[in-house]
């Protein structure tokens, strides 16, 4: 028997569905860039994407918990990581 995901509010699906955007967008410039090392323009776009994600998650993170463990992640207190929805239940 297979689990329910976990509802969350709209705006936890908004953050998470714009960190999924930028992912996509950062891995695609990053198999670009690994054949075109020498375009300014998309290495000036990942940098800025990958400001852009570092924000988003930092704002996710801040609202809803760590998105990743192992020390990648900031926790409050008490300890977050075991408390759920994780981002892949919804």
């Amino acid at each position: 028997m297979s689990e329910q995901p976990i509802v969350c509010d709209k705006a936890y699906y908004a953050k998470l569905l714009e960190l999924q955007q930028l992912d996509f967008a950062l891995l695609e410039l990053n198999l670009y860039l690994d054949t075109h090392p020498h375009d300014h323009q998309a290495l000036q776009q990942f940098n800025y994407l990958a400001q852009q994600r570092r924000l988003c998650a930092q704002q996710f993170e801040m609202k809803y918990g760590p998105l990743m463990n192992y020390g990648h992640s900031f926790s409050g207190f008490p300890f977050q990581w075991p408390d759920t929805p994780w981002p892949w239940q919804v």
